[in-house]
């Protein structure tokens, strides 16, 4: 016997979870295929930018993530068991707007984020198979077929690999990863239980002597804490619960009986590679099996659910028929200069080069320079919204999110355009809305502008290109 699906997904992670829950509302058959027995349980991934919550309200999950988290609390500095100072992560931002209605990071721990994105992909009929680790990928022109060490084969027209840094598919493909080691010092991060330490404040312990710094916060919406420890270049980490006690009362002016419990434990080394090409025939590479980020700009796994949210339109106007295989070829041309552009900052954050500003937020990222961005207006006044631009939101007679929210394109038409006869498009008519100006904007399944005009004819060979 044999599975058969449009799209294989290989990795339940926020990655593979998102691509499925995109593919789900369209009515792909896609299959996740995860060799664990269970979602990942730890914290790792735990701050929601801005953009990223706007997908998610799009994907529909929107609410229960905020209902989930919660803000990312002040820092406070701690030195010979007092309190000395407060440090802010993130650079303060204005409150939300018309037309960016999320202004700071929102922290969920990603086993929370994971856990929503899979109740989202049951209630869409998709599917997760567990415990089904991969051992064969072979491609043909029709399609790959994969195989496990357990369970049946699969055939899938499509696959994606969302199976992190360590990626076999990337192996398997013979995919190559260029980066650097940003930190040669080795960090451990733990999920605990604490007591005598408050929940209203993330806090840190700077390095003394030769030890690295300790970093201890609250997860929102749990009991629990993030631990974060640095250590010597060279040491070896025990990631246990002994470890965790004794660093905490070597660094802080705690005792080891205040950990009470640890959920989850890692050690990794802080690096940056990007994967030499996103794409190998009839799979493509997504998340970290694409890009490895330093936790500390809180960008990989935002990058990552932007990887999938891109991808998921794309396969689906392949699969459906509407868009020619070319449309596919867009995906790496324009994730492959986001992912390398995150990962510079992430490393320039990690070395205190640069601040957790308003580039982390992922509301300036663009496609203007992708072959899907068409822009026919003229004499532009610097500053305008273009072609390839995040498409902002906004409450002019109707509210523009809700308008774009599902897996369909829509039409704008704004000013002395809105009158005119329009392609039979899910279209939204308003007499001036000032972000935007006037003209026609065609904004993409994924929320960004792919073609911006001023006369209903020139949008002729942009429909027909990608399939609509």
């Amino acid at each position: 016997m044999i599975i058969e699906r449009d799209v294989l997904i290989v990795g339940a992670g926020p990655t593979g979870l998102t691509l499925a829950v995109d593919l789900a509302r369209r009515g792909v058959r896609a299959l996740v295929v995860e060799r664990a027995d269970g979602l990942f349980p730890g914290s790792r991934g735990k701050g929601i930018q801005p953009r990223t919550q706007e997908v998610f309200d799009d994907l529909g999950v929107g609410e229960a993530i905020r209902a989930a988290g919660g803000p990312y609390p002040v820092g406070a500095i701690w030195q010979d068991g007092q309190c000395v100072g407060e440090h802010r992560m993130f650079d303060e931002s204005d409150e939300g707007s018309e037309d960016s209605p999320y202004r700071e990071p929102w922290m969920v721990p990603q086993w929370r984020t994971q856990e929503i994105l899979a109740a989202r992909l049951a209630e869409l009929g998709g599917e997760i198979a567990f415990g089904r680790e991969l051992v064969t990928l072979d491609q043909d022109e029709d399609g790959v077929t994969a195989g496990f060490t357990s369970g049946p084969p699969v055939r899938a027209r499509y696959a994606v690999a969302a199976d992190g840094g360590r990626s076999t598919v990337r192996r398997m493909l013979g995919i190559a990863m260029t980066g650097e080691t940003v930190d040669p010092n080795p960090m451990l991060v733990a999920d605990v239980r604490i007591d005598n330490l408050d929940r209203d404040n993330w806090h840190i312990f700077p390095p003394a002597g030769d030890t690295g710094f300790l970093a201890i916060c609250p997860l929102a919406g749990t009991e629990d804490f993030q631990l974060v420890a640095q250590f010597p270049q060279g040491t070896t980490i025990d990631p246990s619960l002994t470890t965790i006690r004794e660093v905490v009362a070597a660094r802080s002016h705690l005792s080891p009986d205040d950990v009470t419990a640890m959920s989850w434990a890692s050690d990794f080394r802080p690096r940056a590679a990007l994967a030499d090409r996103f794409r190998e025939g009839r799979v493509f590479l997504a998340g970290d099996a694409a890009h490895v980020h330093s936790p500390a700009g809180g960008q990989g796994l935002n990058t990552s659910v932007q990887d999938a949210y891109n991808l998921g339109w794309k396969l689906d106007a392949v699969l459906n028929g509407q868009a020619s295989e070319s449309l596919l070829d867009t995906y790496e041309e324009e994730r492959l200069p986001i992912a390398a552009d995150m990962l510079g900052l992430s490393t320039r954050i990690h070395r205190g080069e640069a601040r957790r500003g308003a580039a982390t937020q992922q509301l300036h990222l663009n496609y203007r320079g992708s072959s899907l961005a068409v822009e026919t207006r003229t004499d532009l006044p610097e500053g305008a919204l273009r072609a390839g631009d995040r498409a902002p939101d906004g409450s002019a007679a109707t509210r523009l999110f809700d308008e774009f929210r599902g897996p369909h394109w829509t039409l704008l038409a704004i000013g002395p355009a809105a009158s005119a006869d329009l392609p039979p498009l899910h279209t939204v008519r308003l007499p001036a809305y000032e972000p935007y100006g006037n003209g026609l904007f065609l904004i993409r399944p994924d929320g960004y502008i792919g073609w911006a005009g001023d006369s209903p004819a020139d949008i002729t060979p942009y429909l027909a290109h990608t399939g609509l």
